[in-house]
């Protein structure tokens, strides 16, 4: 931290931000966030795609971190407070009934009756529809067509063919290690790849340097893959959380969004609906399937005065429940916390690599650039030779 102007008006600002696949990329973020003047606190969650920034007073410091962020390659926007829940500051007011303080249940919400952000059908896009998924598509086919040329013996097309296939796939790459070189990360993967794969094309191995960024741009697709099953896993248990609820109010009874249910309000559940928030139970009384919560098959007969759990199911007669938790609160919430938490959580021998890796990594690339250049200089040694061999322990 640079940093702190003003210590005694700290707020946490939360973000969303897409592209995390791995807790190298939650390692890049932090490093760039914390550097910015006024930063006191940085969490990223890979699982939940989200950055909480502990933020001292500082007018500049929010457009820095989101210029920052960008600039490693992620997609972030911030998330704003509103009527008791948290949305994604695009365009969600329009679903808002100002003059009530009500909201209107709208086609998509911003966020899910457990607090996740509601994920559009633009953002569920397949491998081969991102960025880097098409990336790997492009370079494959170049590779493909460089052997061709190769086997068919058109060897001036197919050393272009691989300069290009190589320059096509390093170009997104080195942009990424040079964002993070000027923020104070020199040595990440990004860099290690950009080095290596320029190094090679320098000596004329460019057939290398195309398949090993082709190799590098696949494991990025599989760890990005690999991340939205997981996502998907814990977004799962969101929904089991209906959308919507009804709210009783004196003699009537209203549809609402169920995010927006706040403790005390009273919600009517219907035969075979399930509960939209954790509450108790003040008028009827029926079974309920508590399996989705607990596992346990047998549904259990509740009554006045006992609890039920958001995300059950109402089997027999109507209920009416008074709520006891917000929605960000309820049973589900706190399951898929506890699972973010796990998956973002480091063990200590994941922790001991960490450490051990910032004090290998520069020892690597100093190795490698005394291979490269102590063997031509002391001993006379053919330059492209020891380069390559610089490049291989690199």
């Amino acid at each position: 931290m640079i940093g702190a102007p003003d210590t005694q008006s700290i707020e946490k600002i939360d973000w969303s931000v897409k592209g995390m696949d791995c807790a190298g990329c939650a390692a890049k973020i932090r490093g760039a966030v914390a550097p910015v003047v006024g930063v006191q606190d940085v969490a990223v969650s890979v699982m939940g795609e989200s950055m909480t920034v502990a933020l001292a007073s500082n007018p500049a410091a929010i457009a820095e971190i989101e210029n920052r962020v960008t600039r490693l390659g992620y997609k972030i926007t911030r998330r704003l407070p509103h009527a008791g829940h948290h949305h994604v500051d695009e365009g969600c007011c329009a679903h808002h009934d100002h003059g009530k303080g009500e909201a209107v249940v709208p086609p998509q919400p911003a966020n899910d009756s457990a607090g996740l952000p509601v994920i559009s059908a633009k953002d569920r896009s397949r491998w081969f529809e991102t960025p880097k998924g098409r990336l790997v598509v492009l370079t494959g086919v170049l590779l493909g067509a460089a052997w061709g040329a190769k086997l068919a013996g058109f060897e001036a097309v197919t050393g272009w063919a691989f300069i290009v296939a190589c320059i096509i796939g390093v170009v997104p790459v080195a942009r990424r290690a040079f964002a993070a070189l000027s923020m104070g990360q020199p040595f990440t993967i990004e860099m290690l790849m950009t080095i290596a794969a320029t190094g090679a094309l320098a000596i004329g191995a460019a057939e290398e340097a195309a398949l090993v960024v082709f190799l590098f741009a696949i494991g990025e697709v599989l760890e990005g893959v690999a991340a939205d099953r997981a996502r998907a896993s814990i977004r799962a248990l969101g929904d089991l959380v209906p959308q919507t609820a009804y709210l009783v109010e004196e003699s009537t009874t209203r549809e609402i969004r169920a995010a927006l249910l706040v403790p005390g309000q009273i919600v009517l559940v219907r035969p075979g609906d399930r509960i939209p928030a954790d509450g108790d139970i003040i008028e009827g009384t029926s079974e309920i399937d508590e399996s989705p919560i607990t596992g346990e098959s047998v549904p259990k007969s509740k009554t006045v005065s006992d609890p039920a759990f958001a995300g059950s199911i109402n089997r027999d007669a109507a209920l009416k429940i008074r709520v006891t938790r917000k929605a960000e609160d309820n049973t589900i919430s706190r399951i898929i916390r506890l699972v973010e938490d796990a998956q973002d959580s480091k063990a200590p021998t994941e922790r001991f690599i960490d450490r051990f890796s910032r004090v290998y990594m520069p020892i690597i690339v100093g190795l490698a650039v005394l291979v490269a250049v102590v063997p031509p200089l002391a001993m006379g040694a053919e330059w492209a030779t020891w380069i390559y061999r610089a490049l291989a322990l690199l």
